[in-house]
């Protein structure tokens, strides 16, 4: 990385105080975050696909085993 560096600098003594670009380097800067992004959501979309959601019923209601059996709740 260092030496990427010192090849940059004399490059901005040449760069117009005025006028200054992300270059080629924002670039890629850019698209490696883009492509990291990508990589995160393809991640998560493929682990989301795994959960087995299910909701939490309501307190007091009973379940469809419970209605089935016949078994009662007792509300004191």
């Amino acid at each position: 990385m260092s030496l990427a560096v010192t090849h940059l600098v004399p490059l901005a003594k040449e760069l117009d105080k005025n006028k200054v670009t992300p270059g080629v380097l924002g670039f890629v800067v850019f698209a490696v975050m883009a492509v990291a992004v990508w990589a995160l959501m393809k991640s998560m979309n493929k682990h989301m696909q795994k959960v087995d959601f299910k909701e939490a019923e309501p307190a007091g209601e009973k379940t469809e085993d419970e209605v089935a059996s016949g078994a009662k709740t007792h509300k004191g």
